[in-house]
């Protein structure tokens, strides 16, 4: 589907990436999607460390830290998920678990790929459920994310990673979430599905020059 689909994105603005990769660049993985394969059927970008991986196949941030770091030896452009769970969320420890997973899941990767990287924050507990964070939150979360990257390899690299939210997005919030405080695109899930409502997601993303 990855190749098919960059052949019918030929000569628009549309780039096509995948959903998961595995760390290995070969070897005895069976079923297991390589990045080189991806960019060989022509891919851009890797999605990476969504809750779900993390939640039902129980990837570590160590893993996932070797797929970023193999994403970018491949020439993909990580997209690197984090975000807390609702008992963290309740319990006031947003911060410290964004922290970690960007710390732990970037950690060893030079400064100079700073730009080749994506951060897309997803609070665990507004995925697909309905209920998504509050403008106020995110950017909150959003700046924090920007300060924790800035430790890690300055303000200047910092701010060349664009950071996305991602949680029950619709047509009806989106406008919001792109208009609010350090979030520079979205990511969008159950309402990719629908043909209608993605169009309509993106068409505001055009308007305001973000990414979807």
């Amino acid at each position: 589907a990855i190749q098919a689909a960059k052949q019918r994105a030929q000569d628009t603005p549309v780039i096509i990436g995948a959903q998961n990769m595995n760390d290995a660049s070969e070897g005895a993985f069976t079923g297991e999607v390589a990045g080189q394969m991806l960019k060989d059927a022509g891919a851009s970008f890797v999605i990476l460390g969504h809750s779900e991986r993390r939640r039902y196949f129980q990837e570590s941030n160590e893993f996932i830290n070797r797929k970023v770091k193999r994403a970018l030896e491949c020439g993909l452009q990580p997209v690197l998920c984090v975000g807390e769970s609702y008992e963290d969320h309740q319990n006031n420890l947003v911060h410290e678990v964004v922290k970690a997973e960007i710390e732990e899941c970037l950690a060893g990767v030079d400064k100079k790929d700073a730009e080749s990287i994506v951060l897309s924050y997803e609070p665990i507990w507004a995925i697909g459920t309905g209920l998504p964070a509050t403008p106020e939150v995110v950017s909150d979360v959003h700046h924090y994310c920007r300060e924790v990257l800035a430790e890690l390899w300055g303000k200047t690299e910092a701010k060349k990673v664009p950071i996305l939210y991602g949680g029950s997005v619709n047509p009806n919030n989106a406008a919001e979430f792109l208009q609010t405080a350090d979030v520079d695109g979205l990511l969008i899930g159950t309402a990719s599905l629908q043909p209608e409502s993605f169009t309509k997601i993106i068409s505001l993303c055009q308007n305001t020059s973000t990414k979807v």
